[in-house]
């Protein structure tokens, strides 16, 4: 077992300081060099692929496969961000009298606040827009699963990136996570974790009026009309929830099914939920491994065993016995939209799932939820489906697929499911303020 020392209130001091001392010099690389540099660390990620996805799997105890994409997935977004440096353009504005120019400066320290369940590749989508718009990073990665993000940071070292520009501090969050927010010199927060701390970071960080950029829960519909492929639908769900162990806030964790099709799509839903191969993740053919720890299983149990006067279990998955905190994949049917596991993120492998009658009451119950993340429609009537995505409030929706997240793409949530965007080119924005200047021609 590999263990990695927490760091102290005077560590995580002493790497702001660290990180504010080095700002001025990454601010002031060349954008050529600059993006030099993020190349080489991308290079560098995809040299250690292999390496870096059976860490991952050690660390957090994803499959083989998911963790490779992982892995590829932080070089591919260190490689977007690469080409940012050189195209982080500011305007010119016609006004009277003079020129009006505007730049995009960097902020400065920025911390970074990595969860435990996808702790790699949300390290890259906080730490690659922030270096390429010339910010210094300060990264704390889960207690349960700091090794890829000490990887990371050594990589970043290997790839000519100055000391003290991304530097990774292992700590507790009531230590390391509680000095970002309240440390002067961090200029800005990036949290991805649970809505109740998030809540608790936004209200530490008005005392400063500390940007941030939250990436909280969800509890996202799926949501499956009569005319769509009912098969393909079918098929394509297990993977749109018990990805991950269900650990996944984009995870579709409520699937709504007309109900004229409703007993049809259970069958060809129990078929495939019964088809999830849940195995040692390092074992090639793994779609599915286990929770990450005794004390989150605990919690999924809690909605389903604990519930039994709420809940009616409609079939399982199988699952392992011995070593590993494992929990098959479980399809309950609520008996009202009020019931816990319908409302709540379980963040395990359990999928609720509900009948609707038309696309009004489709987005109705989509949308009766405090979150706002993801979710899908299934549906051959692409007017339907655009109708439907307009009206459900969530971020990021796919039509026909199950897909959340690119690169190159805006990710983030509404209502309680955080603020901000992630990746894509609104990213680099968030990591910049805007400075305007006027020139007299008088």
């Amino acid at each position: 077992m590999r263990t990695v020392e927490l760091a102290s209130l005077e560590q995580a001091d002493a790497a702001i300081a660290r990180a504010r001392a080095a700002a001025p010099a990454w601010a002031a690389v060349a954008p050529a060099d600059r993006a030099l540099l993020l190349r080489r660390f991308s290079d560098l990620v995809g040299e250690h692929q292999e390496q870096l996805a059976l860490l991952e799997v050690e660390n957090a105890g994803h499959t083989i496969g998911n963790a490779r994409w992982e892995a590829g997935n932080v070089r591919d977004v260190l490689a977007y961000y690469s080409g940012a440096p050189e195209r982080n353009f500011g305007r010119q504005i016609p006004v009277a009298g003079g020129i009006d120019v505007t730049f995009r400066e960097p902020l400065g320290v920025v911390g970074i606040i990595v969860p435990w369940n996808f702790p790699m590749p949300i390290a890259g989508w906080g730490f690659a827009p922030a270096l390429a718009a010339g910010n210094t990073v300060v990264l704390k990665p889960a207690e349960l699963t700091p090794l890829t993000a000490v990887r990371l940071g050594e990589l970043a070292l290997e790839a000519g990136i100055p000391e003290g520009v991304l530097t990774v501090v292992p700590g507790r969050g009531s230590v390391v996570g509680e000095r970002f927010v309240t440390h002067p010199d961090v200029r800005k927060v990036c949290f991805t974790g649970s809505t109740a701390v998030g809540q608790r970071i936004m209200r530490g960080a008005a005392d400063q009026v500390k940007r941030v950029t939250l990436e909280l829960g969800g509890k996202s519909a799926n949501i499956v009309f009569a005319d769509s492929d009912l098969e393909l639908a079918a098929a394509r769900a297990p993977y749109g929830v018990f990805d991950n162990a269900g650990q996944d806030c984009c995870a579709r964790s409520r699937i709504l099914v007309q109900r004229s099709v409703f007993e049809r799509f259970m069958e060809l839903f129990e078929t495939a939920v019964r088809g999830v191969v849940v195995t040692d993740p390092r074992d090639e053919a793994a779609e599915m491994g286990p929770l990450i720890s005794a004390g989150q299983r605990d919690t999924v149990r809690s909605y389903v065993e604990d519930a039994t006067e709420d809940v009616d279990v409609a079939f399982r998955g199988d699952a392992p016995e011995g070593s590993g905190y494992w929990y098959p994949a479980t399809v309950v049917l609520p008996r009202s939209t009020a019931d816990r596991v319908w409302q709540e993120e379980v963040f395990g492998p359990v999928v609720a799932v509900m009948p609707f009658d038309d696309e009004a009451d489709a987005v109705a119950k989509a949308n009766d939820t405090a979150y706002g993340l993801s979710g899908s429609i299934w549906t051959r009537d692409i007017g339907r489906g655009l109708r439907v995505a307009r009206g459900v409030e969530a971020g990021n929706l796919s039509v026909n697929s199950h897909s959340s997240v690119r690169y190159s793409t805006p990710f983030g949530g509404f209502k309680q499911s955080g603020i901000g965007r992630e990746l894509g080119p609104d990213a680099l924005d968030a990591f910049s303020e805007v400075k305007n200047v006027f020139i007299s021609t008088d």
